[in-house]
């Protein structure tokens, strides 16, 4: 049974001294990010002498609150919304990940003083679908939306072969996405039904299908799709979302974006506390779990 409290079954509570590595992840909100939860775990996992801690911080005081954790001793921090623009601006070292991706929400603090910023969500992305048993390389993928989740995702699966077609409902974003990463091509939103056959994936990374997002009918029909067709949805509260749940009634594989959210969360823990955490099912039970509480809220 997983314990989804502060403390991990047959562990103390870990004990903070002078040798603690500190990390934290920066937002504005922050307080629903399940970050911490799963940081602090991997921690008490690993016999790490850590702590991980949300870290709310005003746009306006981002560059103040980044230096002030550089120079407290921060190993380094994760970024979300609103901070990804200011996280890029602010690096002295972009990883290609980041150049790439055109985002930053990974900062690393190294040791000569510089800061550098990498991108883990395209990595995590393919990672998880690879968890799955899908084999990310060559063939077609359709992303929906052209934010900087599916910039990165794009970017991922070019590097591994995969011809990309983005369809975002504002179609200027989509063709801004496309004139930033060589071999994606922009379409219409409308026109996603249309590029749909004989695509070996489609990628929600919309927020259509969130919890407590506006639904919005999506521009396909599952049923035309091709059998060997894979559908992901990085969205992950809730778990199964209506894009979902329609691919599995047509007979389609489904991958889920909880995996995600662990993936790319491990690349950056290891760069700050030296191991690499266990992903599998004890995280993603862990993880689950919180989901399910009542008091639950948004994406982490």
């Amino acid at each position: 049974m997983v314990n989804t409290g502060d403390t991990v079954p047959g562990r103390d509570r870990p004990r903070i001294d002078g040798h603690t590595l500190l990390a934290g992840v920066i937002g504005w909100p922050v307080a629903h990010s399940r970050s911490p939860l799963m940081h602090n775990w991997w921690l008490a996992q690993c016999g790490v002498n850590g702590a991980y801690v949300p870290l709310p911080v005003a746009p306006d005081q981002f560059d103040t609150a980044v230096r002030g954790l550089q120079a407290a001793g921060f190993r380094g921090v994760n970024v979300t919304i609103p901070h990804k623009e200011s996280a890029y601006r602010i690096v002295d070292r972009l990883h290609r990940s980041a150049q790439r991706s055109g985002s930053v929400n990974t900062l690393v603090f190294s040791s000569d003083g510089r800061i550098e910023g990498y991108s883990t969500d395209g990595d995590g992305f393919v990672a998880n679908v690879e968890a799955h048993g899908v084999a990310v390389k060559g063939g077609s993928a359709l992303l929906l939306g052209a934010g900087g989740a599916a910039r990165a995702i794009a970017a991922s699966l070019l590097d591994r072969g995969v011809r990309v077609v983005v369809a975002n409902r504002t179609r200027a974003r989509a063709d801004a996405l496309a004139a930033s990463l060589a071999g994606v091509e922009a379409i219409d939103w409308a026109q996603a039904g249309s590029a749909l056959p004989g695509c070996t994936m489609l990628v929600n990374t919309t927020s259509i299908g969130m919890e407590g997002a506006a639904q919005v009918q999506f521009p396909f029909d599952l049923a035309q799709a091709d059998p060997e067709l894979v559908v992901c949805d990085i969205v992950y509260v809730p778990r199964q979302t209506a894009l979902l749940k329609w691919a599995a009634a047509n007979g389609l594989r489904t991958v889920d974006g909880l995996g995600m959210l662990i993936h790319q969360a491990g690349l950056g823990f290891e760069k700050w506390f030296g191991v690499a955490p266990g992903i599998g099912p004890d995280v993603e039970a862990l993880l689950d779990a919180d989901l399910h509480r009542p008091a639950a809220g948004g994406a982490g």
